[in-house]
């Protein structure tokens, strides 16, 4: 059996994340970690999911049961993540990542510490987003150079950063396959008189609204026809299947910085 920690527990994504774990093969929740100021900090997570008591008590402090982990998920904030990846460093323990957000700088400290212990990264652990990226990829190769490329992507009014890692990680395979730098290219909205479309550019555009769990559409706009690869999530369940999937992977593997594409073998695929 692999112990699993949860980050952030108490919120939406957490507790998807405890539900996913009491539903998975071989993965049992041995902690579950909050704010120290949480009010969920002292509750039964099994009980807080709306399950039947676990006995496993939410804490405030991940170093306090950090022994009883194999692997921790956190689908936190980019702060409360470094100081978890810390810990883990320290102690030997593989990472499963789902926050966004990061700067290029907290990046650089979560590659750091992927020399030590096996870490994977992932803006979106969905399998069907990760099969998206993929088809990416190939049309970028194919239609990328002749078209006008745009990416839409939509969530709940909660969500703190804009784009979305979800359409970040979209717009750089999308740069990467057609030998593009993305800070270059990349366009973040439009207002005013803005001119003619550069031809080379790659376009994000971004919606707040309600309960939308997250949608994203890449467009390849070309004069008569337009290819759209689109992504519509319904459930926060898919995430944590996906990141169930990944604990279970990243036992298995050295140190080193992995993602979903390694996960489910995409890279296989040419």
């Amino acid at each position: 059996m692999i112990r699993v920690g949860i980050m952030g527990a108490g919120g939406r994504m957490g507790q998807a994340l405890l539900r996913a774990c009491f539903s998975t093969p071989n993965i049992i929740l041995t902690a579950a970690i909050e704010k120290e100021d949480s009010p969920a900090v002292g509750a039964d997570a099994g009980e807080m999911a709306g399950f039947q008591k676990l006995g496993v008590p939410v804490v405030g402090n991940l170093r306090s049961i950090i022994d009883t982990i194999d692997v921790v998920i956190d689908f936190t904030r980019p702060e409360s993540t470094l100081t978890a990846l810390a810990i883990c460093r320290k102690l030997g323990k593989g990472l499963v990542i789902g926050t966004t957000g990061f700067t290029a700088q907290q990046r650089s400290e979560i590659e750091a510490a992927s020399r030590d212990i096996p870490i994977m990264l992932a803006p979106n652990m969905s399998v069907g987003v990760n099969l998206c990226l993929k088809l990416l990829e190939i049309a970028a190769k194919v239609i990328g150079e002749s078209s006008d490329i745009e990416i839409i992507e939509a969530h709940h009014r909660h969500k703190v950063d804009a784009p979305s890692g979800t359409a970040l990680r979209m717009g750089e395979v999308i740069a990467k396959s057609l030998g593009r730098d993305l800070q270059e290219c990349a366009v973040y909205g439009r207002q005013g008189h803005t001119g003619e479309r550069p031809p080379k550019s790659i376009g994000f555009s971004v919606i707040r609204a309600g309960d939308i769990v997250g949608e994203h559409t890449v467009l390849f706009a070309e004069e008569g026809e337009r290819v759209e690869i689109s992504h519509h999530a319904s459930s926060r369940a898919t995430f944590a299947k996906g990141a169930m999937r990944a604990a279970q992977w990243l036992m298995n593997q050295p140190a080193g910085l992995y993602d979903m594409q390694d996960v489910l073998g995409l890279k296989s695929f040419s």
